[in-house]
């Protein structure tokens, strides 16, 4: 419930503040969301799986953007940058979708 309402607050947070992101930073800020969304889903099918821990998902969240964004860092510094960035979103869909066919299916009951 908590991630929840943090959720929503931050969205609110961000529609009535409308931040602007520095043009260095923006190359990382899809991948940061991404990152993001995987640890939520993620979430989401460990809490319907009754294992849900507050602290793996904030560790699993964090490390996931971080990890994320210092992949395509490196990668911009060797000069490959949107490959790994590629890469990164390949990556991550996949679990995503893959966290989203388990959400379904225990949804569904399929």
């Amino acid at each position: 419930m908590i991630a929840v309402l943090g959720l929503v607050i931050g969205v609110v947070a961000g529609l009535v503040f409308e931040p602007t992101v520095p043009v260095s930073l923006q190359p990382y800020l899809p991948i940061a969301v991404v990152a993001a969304l995987d640890a939520l889903f993620g979430g989401l099918r460990a809490l319907l799986d009754g294992i849900f821990d507050d602290r793996v998902f904030l560790v699993s969240f964090l490390s996931n953007v971080v990890v994320a964004a210092l992949i395509v860092f490196l990668g911009d510094q060797l000069g490959v940058g949107s490959q790994l960035s590629t890469g990164v979103v390949v990556v991550l869909g996949i679990r995503i979708f893959s966290n989203a066919a388990a959400i379904r299916r225990h949804v569904f009951k399929a």
